[in-house]
C-alpha cells in the first residue's frame, strides 16, 4: 500500500511537473510569437496614442530608450493614464532607460520588433535610419522627413529597409476617418462624380484648407506643448508638417494603389509660407515655461514669437492641379475647435467636406450637383451607386440640400482621432504579418515627402 500510494504520489508529481513545464512553454512560445514595441525618445503625444489600447500581437511590456525630461514624463503619464482608466484600461508596462547613451543603447539591446518614433524633427531622420540599418522595424509619426536632406536620407533608409527585410511605416490617421474614406469612394463612381478633372492653378481640381490650434486637449486633458514645438529648427516648418496628412489625402484618394514616380509624376507650382505670432501670455499658457527659452529668441519679434507655421503649396500631381493650405492659431474659439476643408471636382459632381459651425466642427460630406444636362444628380442614381458602400456601412441615409445632397452618417462611424491611431498599428501589424508592404504604399510615402519638402524649398516668406 505504502509502496502504492507513493507511486501515486510520484506520478501526480510527474503529472504536474510536466502540466507546469508545458503550461510555461506554450506562454513562452506565445510570448516570443509576440511582437515587443520600442518607444524611442518619445517627444509627441502621438508615440503614447500609439499604446492608447492593446492588441493581441504586441506584448504588455514596451521597452522605452529616452534622456531625461518633461518630455519623457508627459509620455510616461499619458500610458498611465491610459492603464488606470475605469473604462477598457490597458496593462502596458513600461520598461525605462534614460542613460545619456539611450540610442546606441537601443541599437546595441534591441529588446524589440519595432520602434516607435514620434518627437523631435530635428532627431528623427538619424533615429529611421540608423534603426532600420539595424535592422528594426520602424512605425515613425509625420513628417519623416522635413527637409530636402532628409528626404534624401529617407530614400537610402528605404532600400535599406528593402535589403534588410524590415518594414518602414508612417502613420497617416487621416485616411481613417470616415468622410474621408466616403468621398475617397464617390470619386470613383463615375455615374456620379464623372471624371477628374484637371484644374488649374487659379482652380485647383483638389483643394484643401485644414486649421489645427497650439492649444489643444488630449485625451481629455490640455495638452503642454514642448518648447521645441515651436522651433522650426527642431519641429520644421509648418509647410512640412501636418501637410504631410493632406498630400497623402490627395495621393490616396485620386490615386489609390497607384505607383507613383515622385520625379515624373509631380511639379511643384508654387508655395509660401507665413508666421503664427505668439504673446509671451499664450506661450505660457500653451508650452507652460515661464518665458520663450533662449533657442526661440531668434524668433521673436515686438515681444512676439513667430513661428512658421502656417504654409500653402500649389502642385500638379499626375496633370491633376491640387493646392494644400494649412493655418495655425493659438486658442480656437469659444465653442469651436480645428476645421477641415476639402473639395475635389469632378465633372458631374463636386465632393466637399466642410467642418465649420454650421457642421458643429463635425466633419460633414456634401455631394454637389454641377447640373450636367438632362442628368440630374437625383437620390434614385445615388442610392443605386452607394449599394456597396450602404453594404458595409449600414444606417448612411441622404438629406437634400440647396446644392445637391448630404450624407448623413451615424455617430458609431464617427470615431475620433485618438482612434484612428490604432486603427493605423492595425494596419502596420497586418503588414508586419504579411512581411512586406505593398509598392504602393512605398511609392506613396517617398512622392508625399518630396512634394512637402519641394514646398519648402520653393516657399516664399511672408512676414
Amino acid at each position: 500500500m505504502k509502496y502504492q500510494r507513493g507511486m501515486r504520489s510520484l506520478i501526480f508529481c510527474f503529472m504536474f511537473m510536466v502540466r507546469f513545464c508545458f503550461g510555461n512553454s506554450q506562454v513562452m512560445a506565445q510570448d516570443t510569437s509576440l511582437i515587443h514595441l520600442i518607444t524611442l525618445d518619445p517627444g509627441h503625444f502621438h508615440a503614447a496614442l500609439v499604446q492608447k489600447y492593446m492588441y493581441k500581437q504586441i506584448a504588455p511590456v514596451v521597452n522605452v530608450y529616452a534622456p531625461k525630461g518633461p518630455d519623457l514624463e508627459a509620455h510616461l503619464g499619458l500610458v498611465k493614464k491610459y492603464n488606470t482608466r475605469s473604462v477598457d484600461p490597458t496593462s502596458w508596462k513600461e520598461n525605462v532607460y534614460t542613460g545619456p547613451d539611450y540610442f546606441e543603447k537601443m541599437l546595441q539591446e534591441k529588446p524589440g520588433g519595432v520602434v516607435v518614433i514620434a518627437g523631435n524633427n530635428r532627431k528623427k531622420m538619424e533615429y529611421i535610419k540608423r534603426s532600420v540599418d539595424a535592422g528594426m522595424n520602424v512605425l515613425a509619426d509625420k513628417p519623416m522627413a522635413v527637409t530636402t536632406g532628409d528626404f534624401n536620407t529617407l530614400k537610402a533608409a528605404f532600400a535599406d529597409a528593402k535589403k534588410k527585410k524590415v518594414l518602414l511605416y508612417d502613420i497617416m490617421t487621416s485616411r481613417y476617418e470616415i468622410t474621408n474614406i466616403l468621398q475617397k469612394d464617390f470619386l470613383h463612381m463615375p455615374e456620379v462624380f464623372g471624371e477628374l478633372a484637371k484644374g488649374t492653378m487659379e482652380d485647383p481640381a483638389f483643394t484643401i484648407i485644414r486649421t489645427h490650434y497650439f492649444l489643444k486637449y488630449v485625451s481629455g486633458a490640455p495638452l503642454t506643448r514642448p518648447d521645441w514645438y515651436f522651433d522650426t529648427d527642431q519641429e520644421g516648418h509648418g509647410i512640412v508638417d501636418v501637410t504631410t496628412h493632406l498630400v497623402d489625402l490627395v495621393q490616396w484618394e485620386c490615386f489609390p494603389e497607384l505607383l507613383l514616380n515622385y520625379q515624373k509624376d509631380i511639379r511643384m507650382l508654387s508655395a509660401k509660407e507665413w508666421p503664427t505670432a505668439i504673446t509671451a501670455t499664450q506661450f505660457r499658457k500653451v508650452a507652460n515655461q515661464p518665458a520663450y527659452p533662449g533657442f526661440l529668441q531668434k524668433d521673436v519679434k515686438d515681444s512676439m514669437l513667430q513661428v512658421y507655421a502656417n504654409g500653402e503649396m500649389n502642385y500638379s500631381i499626375r496633370g491633376v492641379h491640387a493646392k494644400i493650405t494649412m493655418i495655425w492659431g493659438v486658442q480656437p474659439p469659444e465653442g469651436s475647435g480645428d476645421t477641415h476643408y476639402s473639395c475635389i471636382r469632378g465633372t458631374k459632381a463636386k465632393l466637399i467636406v466642410r467642418q465649420g459651425k454650421e457642421q458643429h466642427f463635425l466633419p460633414t460630406l456634401y455631394i454637389e450637383d454641377l447640373g450636367e444636362k438632362n442628368k440630374p444628380l437625383t437620390q434614385e442614381v445615388l442610392l443605386k451607386n452607394m449599394r456597396g458602400m450602404l453594404e458595409k456601412y449600414p444606417g448612411i441615409t441622404l438629406k437634400k440640400v440647396e446644392k445637391g445632397w448630404e450624407l448623413v452618417i451615424p455617430e458609431k462611424y464617427v470615431i475620433g482621432h485618438e482612434q484612428h491611431f490604432a486603427l493605423v498599428t492595425q494596419k502596420y501589424l497586418q503588414y508586419l504579418e504579411e512581411g512586406k508592404l505593398p509598392d504602393w504604399e512605398i511609392s506613396a510615402m517617398l512622392a508625399k515627402y518630396y512634394t512637402t519638402t519641394q514646398a519648402l524649398e520653393k516657399a516664399v516668406h511672408i512676414k
